[in-house]
């Protein structure tokens, strides 16, 4: 069967889904009141790519840190004000970057269509377009969120962690109406992607009284990483690169974690549960099944936690 066929018909079974838990998302919904749209956040999108190879990366992981808090609504978009501080300052935000390419689309949309399209659709179009100029797949985004007025730093603690297992993996998931194949699905975003040290480097030096490093961390890859990151390291900047083709989106990631070179514990121990285990051999066998069930499972994600009573903001940094 043709790919696109079967994109569609994965798009047509999530659109379903989604009208069946009362969340008003429809892929047409600016085709009428703002039909560039999605022109205009590709352009901002492809431009800033140009500029820096980050950026793909950068706003994908944007928009599954923002699903993932208090559902898609663009809350980590947004500044801290007295008394509050913001998602985009909780720990695990720190890293997230290249907010000004969101507010370069959205700025333009205003311009073209006022008071149309909210924050929260060009967080969920640009990570799709980041994913398609990367090599992915395409697919049609459900859009009509609503922005939301509540951001706390706090509440980032309910992010999943690099350092978590298979169980409270699939927990967290699961606490967003997200199944396993979902977890492993979206873990694949990793194929984009580059970790500092410090997320990683605990894998590394005295990680148990009788291993030096983590024995589920292939031995020569672990021995790669250490001279990356060298005990007391002072270099900011170094890291390490989430599979070997970091600007491609394909099945790379779940290449190499079959053969312990998963950078993060949380990407390794997908491979040491039966439960997550088979998807993982599934995906690294055959990329057009991950391209798939990718498709679905962002779709799905983009449809956690979306409100009704939120608002479109003139400014993704500034409440209305």
């Amino acid at each position: 069967m043709d790919g696109r066929i079967i994109l569609k018909a994965i798009f047509f079974l999530v659109l379903i889904t989604c009208s069946m838990t009362n969340a008003v998302l429809d892929a047409h919904y600016y085709d009428h009141t703002c039909p560039q749209a999605e022109r205009i956040i590709f352009e901002a999108v492809h431009n800033a790519s140009i500029n820096d190879a980050k950026v793909p990366a950068r706003l994908l992981r944007m928009f599954f840190h923002d699903c993932f808090i208090r559902g898609c609504d663009a809350s980590i978009l947004l500044d801290s004000t007295k008394g509050n501080q913001a998602e985009k300052y909780g720990p695990p935000n720190i890293s997230v970057r290249s907010f000004y390419v969101i507010e370069d689309a959205k700025t333009k949309l205003e311009k073209a269509c006022p008071h149309t399209v909210s924050c929260a659709d060009v967080v969920a179009i640009a990570a799709r377009d980041v994913v398609t100029m990367s090599g992915g797949p395409y697919w049609d985004v459900l859009k009509g969120r609503k922005d939301g007025r509540i951001s706390r730093a706090n509440e980032t603690i309910g992010l999943p962690a690099p350092t978590f297992n298979s169980t409270q993996l699939i927990k967290s998931f699961a606490q967003r109406g997200l199944g396993v194949k979902d977890l492993v699905a979206l873990s694949g975003g990793h194929t984009l992607g580059f970790s500092h040290c410090s997320s990683f480097e605990s894998r590394l030096f005295n990680f148990s009284t009788s291993h030096e490093i983590d024995p589920s961390m292939s031995r020569d890859f672990g021995e790669t990483l250490k001279k990356k990151c060298p005990k007391h390291n002072k270099d900011r900047n170094a890291g390490q690169f989430l599979d070997s083709t970091s600007s491609t989106f394909d099945n790379d990631y779940f290449k190499r974690v079959t053969v312990g070179k998963g950078v993060f514990a949380s990407d390794q121990a997908l491979y040491g549960d039966f439960r997550t285990k088979w998807f993982v051999e599934s995906f690294a066998r055959d990329q057009s099944l991950f391209f798939r069930e990718f498709v679905a499972s962002m779709i799905k994600l983009g449809n956690v936690g979306v409100i009704e009573n939120g608002e479109v903001r003139l400014k993704c940094n500034v409440a209305n």
